[in-house]
């Protein structure tokens, strides 16, 4: 028998000998109880499964809002600084500078109670209760002129409401789409091929304008 064969005969003998150990338990930690796992099981479907028990008005909504979000969104969703802006956009995707808010881009009134819900306000976030997440997010909803100012949203009539942007969201359909693109002998060494800038950087002079010398870079 080769030493690579006594090895292995012993490596699993070995191992047949420690499995008892193996199958013994740490001794750490316990399930979690069903309560526990209720508190993290926050995520929100499209359609409203997994919404909570509650309501909001657009009218607390905005009180919270200028005591909570206003510091980083602006009084108006136009964003301070740096921070996301959560309101207009409407119309500007296809532009040079798309602004992707709740009324221009998001497909889901769920996407905002559940991130609302599970991360904000910045610094703090879980403190606001199911009623406070329903009126913020009521009032982001106004801001964007998706509901009127009168409105309380609630675990009822959520899966109503329906953000301007949800029908240009799809399922990945490129299997079916672009197949005929597809190279079954793609080229991996010394292919040519012309290469043209089909699009452009936002931030100017980042790509070269025709008739220009590209940039060497070392």
């Amino acid at each position: 028998m080769s030493r690579f064969r006594k090895f292995s005969a012993f490596l699993l003998l070995a191992v047949l000998a420690a499995s008892p150990a193996l199958a013994k338990k740490a001794g750490l930690g316990r399930e979690a109880l069903p309560e526990e796992i209720l508190a993290w099981d926050t995520d929100v479907r499209a359609d409203g499964v997994g919404l909570p028990a509650g309501k909001g008005s657009v009218k607390a909504g905005e009180e919270i809002y200028l005591q909570q979000c206003a510091s980083c969104h602006g009084e108006f969703g136009e964003g301070a600084g740096r921070w996301p802006v959560l309101v207009g956009g409407q119309g500007s995707l296809k532009g040079e500078g798309p602004e992707k808010t709740i009324g221009s881009f998001w497909p889901y009134a769920s996407t905002t109670f559940d991130y609302i819900k599970r991360a904000m306000p910045y610094g703090n976030a879980r403190s606001l209760s199911d009623d406070d997440v329903y009126a913020l997010t009521a009032f982001l909803l106004n801001m964007n002129g998706v509901v009127k100012e009168d409105f309380v949203l609630s675990k009822e009539n959520f899966a109503k409401v329906k953000l301007p942007n949800e029908a240009n969201f799809y399922d990945d359909d490129r299997e079916k789409t672009e197949k005929h693109f597809w190279n079954k002998a793609p080229c991996m060494k010394d292919c040519k091929r012309e290469v043209k800038v089909t699009g452009r950087a936002r931030v100017i002079d980042v790509t070269p304008e025709d008739g220009n010398k590209a940039i060497k870079v070392d």
